[in-house]
């Protein structure tokens, strides 16, 4: 990350913070005032959903978007963190703990579950590229969810249900804050623009000195952090778990979700995670057809919008903050009026 005027860097994270702060006091103040009546709880809901898929989708693009890799096994991190986080919670529930502290364990449970699950997979598996890459996590993703189908700690094939309801939205919603602005440090730091450089070039970035391999894994591993970290979310909201949820294409929905947002923008991540998780609720009626249009919607953007409706690029809101202070966004409007008025004066 530039770091040369570290007081600009300063300021311009205090203004997006005070961006999040608002938006978070925003929602607050809708969902208290009651002014939705008895759909308050259930549009909470909805974006409790949200969060946690947020944090799902954008460890997603660190791998397929930053590192250039394709994944199709990111549920099976998931799923470990979910019952990781699950089990040892269920443990400590007659320990009298507070819940923020109970939901703080088994956030931390669930993402360190999944980093190390991420380290065993990823050291044989990232020796690979491309295609067969995808297929070793596709294998990955359904040997984890086998296994748990036979666990006796994981309800085998039934229902793993008496969990407890840790996750609400002001949480859950701080928590992919934090997820969010740590993952954003890491794609602009020195180790993330290093895999940038393995994703442009593998061959050089090798012949240059980078070992590629630690690299690669530990992006790999920082990945399944958060996905383990999702999982916890998940886990201790829905209460319930089936392991025959995390299959093949619960992964596919997240990668369809990065591809539609941008591969490679955060932002696009956010978006597209934030608006296909609602679309399921709004189409409850047409519950039949959800992947249909998961698949129009992904058609139309590789037709139109082959890098993602964002691409590449990245919300600042210090920079649009800067172009309505220098009237930048208003200098295409007055000269298409000077233009039109001295079309009439002739």
């Amino acid at each position: 990350m530039n770091v040369k005027n570290p007081k600009k860097h300063f300021i311009a994270y205090l203004i997006n913070l005070a961006g999040v702060l608002v938006l978070f006091f925003l929602l607050m103040g809708l969902f208290k005032s009651n002014v939705l009546g008895a759909r308050t709880a259930y549009l909470m809901g909805i974006c409790t959903t949200a969060c946690y898929t947020i944090v799902m989708v954008t460890s997603l693009n660190i791998l397929v978007g930053v590192m250039g890799e394709f994944s199709l096994g990111h549920a099976g991190f998931m799923s470990v963190g979910a019952y990781a986080s699950a089990i040892v919670t269920n443990a400590l529930a007659d320990a009298g703990l507070p819940t923020i502290l109970l939901f703080v364990i088994a956030l931390l449970v669930g993402g360190v579950a999944s980093a190390i699950t991420g380290v065993l997979v990823g050291i044989p598996a990232l020796r690979l590229r491309g295609d067969y890459l995808a297929i070793v996590t596709v294998a990955f993703a359904e040997i984890i969810r086998v296994a748990f189908c036979n666990f006796e700690i994981t309800g085998g094939g039934r229902t793993m249900s008496g969990i407890a309801k840790l996750s609400n939205f002001y949480w859950c919603f701080w928590v992919t804050v934090i997820c969010v602005t740590i993952m954003y440090m890491f794609v602009r730091s020195r180790f993330g623009r290093t895999v940038k450089a393995i994703r442009e070039d593998y061959i050089a970035a090798s012949a240059s000195g980078v070992n590629v391999t630690f690299y690669k894994v530990m992006t790999f591993t920082f990945s399944a952090f958060f996905a383990g970290v999702a999982g916890a979310m998940y886990a201790h909201y829905m209460t319930a778990m089936i392991p025959t949820i995390f299959n093949f294409n619960y992964s596919a929905e997240f990668l369809t979700e990065v591809i539609i947002g941008g591969t490679g923008s955060l932002t696009g991540s956010i978006i597209g995670a934030a608006l296909l998780s609602a679309l399921p609720e709004l189409m409850r009626q047409f519950s039949t057809y959800r992947m249909l249009a998961y698949s129009i919607v992904l058609v139309l953007v590789m037709i139109f919008k082959p890098g993602g409706i964002f691409g590449t690029y990245e919300f600042s809101l210090t920079r649009i903050l800067k172009k309505l202070l220098s009237g930048e966004l208003f200098k295409g409007k007055k000269k298409l009026t000077d233009e039109m008025g001295g079309a009439a004066h002739e």
